[in-house]
């Protein structure tokens, strides 16, 4: 909540200067303006009421941290769902109403939500692709063994690069695969960002080193800094939604979200600091999470891609270089920003539904599948750190 308090009061000296030229007192009037009203969405966010949680799903298979959560019923195709390593997966169950995988549970799917966990002394040596031949596979392993049609493989968010990994490397038993808001280009679009990460790339660096882990206050921080007079402005927007009605309750489920992230494994950290967003090595071609190069173009599966054009965290230029790589990929671009998208007023018609069509067309046509017994079994690092390169 420091941070908010911060960028609230950052926002409002900032925003003064629009009124510099009426004197001190026009200063003084504008700057507390805006602080009060910031000031006040904060104390109606912290008070607000918080809505009973939806029920987690059940377990049906978990290794070290991570935990897979079966959220439909047996009988339907599964569907792996693979959320970004940083913030929780709930995001896409946030609930009953605003839940992308109960919307699929009730097209007839089987969602199977990888949940992530937070790194205990299993995971704080894992660089990105420890996760995918671990973790990752294993869910795999266990969606296929639930019976059914062979699994679609759905990633969101950096989730997306993981399960391209995955479908790529290792693509049995695999239907079709779904990426939502998912970076390739780390250099189309997103300089600020960058920017951000270079100034942030030594404490980040020597908190890995440290600790094995890099706090999710360091990766809040970092986001936030994209655009801080957005973080006051959303609170000054809340006092004008009615308490306690839909658009209320769905801003504080979606700001309890952010603000419930977890530390992101120190290898893994410096892997998307400096192999991702310094050398960019994913549209290079170089990124080799497996000792191969994960090359989208050589896909055998049917590829859906939802690319955001308000999306602040993945740049739309950054993924539709990935778009670019899988010209026979069904695309659809909603209106939304990465979150909003999910979450948001219009996620039914602009990504549910979209994206259910989508699965039930694969559901009708045969589809070749290679044999999941050649997952491998992952041989664990022994917490060593990818190597930097060079600055952001």
């Amino acid at each position: 909540m420091a941070l908010h308090l911060h960028l609230a009061w950052l926002d409002a000296v900032a925003r003064s200067s629009d009124a510099f030229a009426d004197g001190p007192g026009g200063v003084d009037a504008a700057a507390q303006g805006r602080l009060l009203d910031a000031l006040a969405g904060l104390r109606a966010y912290w008070h607000h009421p918080r809505r009973e949680a939806a029920a987690a799903g059940s377990v049906v298979w978990q290794e070290g941290a991570c935990r897979l959560l079966d959220l439909g019923q047996a009988g339907g195709q599964p569907v792996l769902v693979v959320p970004s390593l940083i913030n929780r997966a709930h995001v896409l169950d946030l609930a009953e109403d605003r839940s992308l995988v109960r919307h699929l549970a009730q097209a007839g799917f089987r969602p199977l939500l990888l949940d992530w966990g937070e790194p205990g002394a299993r995971e704080r040596g894992y660089a990105v692709g420890d996760y995918v031949r671990g973790p990752a596979a294993g869910a795999l392993r266990a969606a296929a063994r639930l019976g059914g049609p062979p699994p679609v493989l759905l990633g969101y968010c950096m989730g997306g690069l993981l399960a391209l990994a995955l479908a790529t490397l290792r693509p049995a038993p695999v239907a079709g695969l779904a990426l939502l808001a998912t970076p390739w280009d780390f250099h189309a679009g997103g300089e600020r960002l960058r920017q951000i990460l270079a100034a942030a790339s030594a404490p980040i660096t020597a908190q890995a080193a440290a600790a094995g882990l890099v706090p999710v206050e360091s990766l809040q921080a970092a986001f936030a800094l994209l655009d801080p007079p957005a973080v006051a402005g959303k609170f000054r927007g809340l006092t004008a939604l009615e308490p306690g009605g839909e658009r209320a309750e769905a801003f504080v489920a979606v700001e309890d979200w952010l603000q419930d992230g977890v530390p992101l494994a120190g290898p893994a950290a410096l892997e998307i600091l400096w192999h991702w967003y310094a050398a960019n090595l994913p549209a290079r071609g170089l990124w080799r999470p497996n000792g191969r190069p994960v090359l989208p173009e050589r896909l055998k599966v049917p590829v859906f891609l939802a690319i955001p054009c308000r999306d602040r965290i993945v740049p739309p230029a950054s993924a539709e270089a990935l778009a670019a790589r899988l010209p026979e990929a069904t695309v659809v671009r909603p209106e939304g920003g990465h979150v909003s998208m999910v979450v948001g007023s219009r996620r039914r018609e602009e990504l549910y539904e979209p994206l259910a069509a989508w699965m039930r067309r694969l559901a009708a046509r045969p589809t070749a599948v290679s044999d999941g017994s050649r997952l491998p079994t992952i041989k664990r690092r022994t917490g060593r750190a990818p190597r930097p390169g060079h600055p952001v």
